[in-house]
């Protein structure tokens, strides 16, 4: 293999520049040529691809985003779309792909495989923790920490004002962040897609609270069964009819995919990103690079796709003791 080409593809997630560097710097050591491709799948349909050096990637391992920018391909849908796809590759001389991103960026990896037989291999990078295959997904540890930082912040003000807040995370399909940030947290209660949210249990919970609590911290993810923070706030608020009591929400949004990367996130990406250049190497392809306990792997994309990554008992029993 002499060429070899990387993209990101999706929602943006700290440290997939560091994931970038490491896929350039371990094709270069091993003596192949490598390539950027900008804005994902559409980049590649437009052939937005430019070679890359070892000081195209110097001094962003700490930077948050992408330099080689994202997005989401309409066009990458359709067989037509592809067919331009591989014909730009080709044009190239392209022979495998690193793949960053999610679960679409991997369905779109695989279809494009089968259909053109390009090896490719994914890097788990999304901030929710939710690709089968990995212990934990580059970004997460980072969004995690920031939503942390600011319910922490959060508390502060709850506490000064005997309020209740519902601070609202990042997780449509996945409670991963509301979980982890929670525990860490301190939190009350949290609210996650993966189980189903009793109302009644949390209003009758809450007016226990008040005689050994005067605040209260209740994170949401944006995927619950009961709707948003918002919506969530508004029922609660309705049925403890307390008066005295102020509610408030807070939607900590996209602030959550942004900012320097935390070590544990760099090192994650890094590890990937050389796991995915020598699994192309020796012969890997249409899989993704992950780890898990401490060890590199490589999952099939049909085992990575759609498949739930169930979480942790445990996690879950915490919060119930532990808010107490």
């Amino acid at each position: 293999m002499k060429k070899i080409a990387v993209f990101t593809s999706g929602g943006d997630a700290p440290g997939m520049n560091a994931c970038i560097r490491a896929v350039v710097r371990t094709a270069i050591f091993k003596g192949i040529e490598v390539y950027g491709i900008s804005y994902g799948y559409d980049g590649m349909i437009e052939g937005n691809i430019k070679k890359m050096q070892s000081h195209s990637v110097s001094n962003i391992i700490q930077r948050g985003g992408t330099i080689l920018k994202s997005a989401r391909s309409e066009e990458f849908r359709t067989v037509e779309g592809r067919k331009k796809a591989y014909e730009q590759i080709r044009q190239h001389g392209i022979e495998g792909i690193v793949a960053i991103g999610g679960d679409g960026t991997f369905r779109g990896a695989k279809v494009f495989y089968e259909e053109f037989g390009i090896p490719t291999i994914g890097c788990p990078g999304t901030i929710d923790n939710d690709i089968y295959g990995t212990d934990y997904t580059i970004g997460f540890d980072t969004a995690v920490n920031t939503a942390l930082e600011a319910i922490d912040k959060i508390r502060d003000t709850a506490a000064a004002h005997d309020r209740i807040f519902f601070i609202e995370v990042m997780g449509r399909d996945s409670g991963y962040i509301a979980l982890e940030c929670g525990i860490g947290g301190g939190a009350e209660f949290v609210m996650i897609p993966e189980t189903e949210t009793d109302l009644k249990s949390i209003v009758k919970s809450l007016k226990n609270l008040r005689k050994t609590k005067s605040s209260s911290i209740i994170v949401v993810a944006e995927g619950d069964d009961e709707g948003t923070a918002e919506v969530i706030m508004n029922k609660v608020k309705e049925k403890v009819n307390d008066p005295d009591k102020e509610f408030k929400v807070t939607t900590l949004g996209h602030i959550q995919r942004g900012g320097n990367p935390t070590a544990r996130d760099r090192v994650l990406a890094s590890r990937c990103g050389m796991a995915a250049v020598e699994g192309l190497i020796n012969g890997e392809s249409n899989c993704m690079a992950g780890v898990v306990n401490g060890d590199v792997v490589y999952t099939p994309f049909a085992d990575c796709i759609g498949r739930t990554k169930e979480l942790k008992a445990d996690h879950l029993k915490l919060i119930e003791i532990l808010s107490i």
